[in-house]
């Protein structure tokens, strides 16, 4: 039995939960998300908070009511508050600049590289190393900053490359003559 499932979803003020026939929305401050449910759970609502139950007894029920309440709960604090990721630039000219929808990152190739930046997610960068990127949804905003690393993932030699801040990288001995 899950017990990540059984703790309801604290709702703050200003965020919206309404559910229509398996498809749940959450409203608030910075935007809104949908989110498909799947017939093993359903959601009830009640005094701020949003409970999340399996609509049968079994394992698989169980475990995807813990999986629906993480989402939901994410999809709360995402309209809420949203969720940054911070990349760091290591490197001799490694730069980054966002300009709208694109970010422009010089990686050391013979070519710019810029990156599209999908819909709900802005990028800034605070300095020419640094690149902040921000949105609603917990998911793609990992999958965006997962894909600015995978230009250039740092590599175990000097370290240079795209890191998340804060990464730990393991350095490996040159070559001894």
């Amino acid at each position: 039995m899950s017990r990540v499932a059984k703790s309801p979803v604290k709702l703050p003020s200003g965020v919206e939960v309404s559910v229509k026939e398996q498809e749940l929305t959450v409203k608030g401050s910075k935007g809104s998300l949908q989110l498909a449910l799947h017939n093993l759970v359903e959601l009830s609502q009640e005094d701020g908070a949003v409970s999340v139950r399996p609509t049968e007894e079994s394992q698989i029920a169980w475990a995807l009511a813990g999986t629906t309440r993480s989402l939901v709960n994410n999809m709360v604090t995402g309209v809420s508050a949203g969720f940054e990721q911070k990349l760091e630039l290591v490197g001799v000219g490694y730069k980054a600049q966002a300009q709208g929808k694109v970010l422009n990152l010089s990686l050391g190739f013979s070519h710019p590289v810029a990156y599209e930046l999908p819909e709900g997610i802005t990028a800034e960068t605070p300095t020419q190393t640094e690149i902040l990127i921000k949105g609603v949804d917990k998911q793609l905003v990992g999958q965006v900053a997962a894909n600015v690393r995978a230009y250039r993932p740092p590599e175990p030699y000097k370290g240079k490359g795209v890191r998340y801040a804060g990464e730990q990288v393991r350095r490996k001995e040159a070559k001894k003559k």
